[in-house]
């Protein structure tokens, strides 16, 4: 079971990372400037269109690379990778965190931060694989 607090670890390892506080003082990490991984509450409009009465535990927004990466995850594991139309056309996908493996959080957030860093940044981090 993850936690912010392993969130904040695999983030902050990595070059040019920042933590700021997001919309509405939640949590999120970017480098240089441009958001990778955030805290990311579901708001009314998201739980309806979930069906859910409320939200399932902490909920990790994520880029990710392409729509094709985030059909893949949202296709392989329904239990802990979801969507919101909020995010429709988006290359982001949303993360139930309590159900995720730190391994796999691990590579979620280096993904993550992959997607988002100036290439001269990420040629000097080896890509996790």
């Amino acid at each position: 079971m993850a936690t912010w607090e392993d969130v904040r670890r695999h983030a902050t390892v990595l070059p040019g990372v920042q933590e700021t506080p997001s919309y509405g003082g939640t949590a999120s990490w970017k480098v240089k400037g441009k958001g990778f991984v955030w805290e990311r509450p579901l708001r009314p409009r998201d739980l309806t269109d979930l069906g859910w009465s409320e939200q399932p535990g902490p909920v990790l927004g994520a880029r990710v690379p392409d729509l094709g990466a985030k059909e893949a995850l949202l296709a392989g594991d329904g239990d802990v990778y979801f969507t919101t139309p909020h995010f429709d056309g988006h290359a982001s996908v949303l993360v139930h965190l309590e159900r995720i493996a730190d391994d796999e959080l691990a590579e979620l957030v280096t993904e993550a931060w992959f997607a988002r860093a100036p290439a001269t940044l990420a040629r000097t981090v080896p890509r996790p694989g």
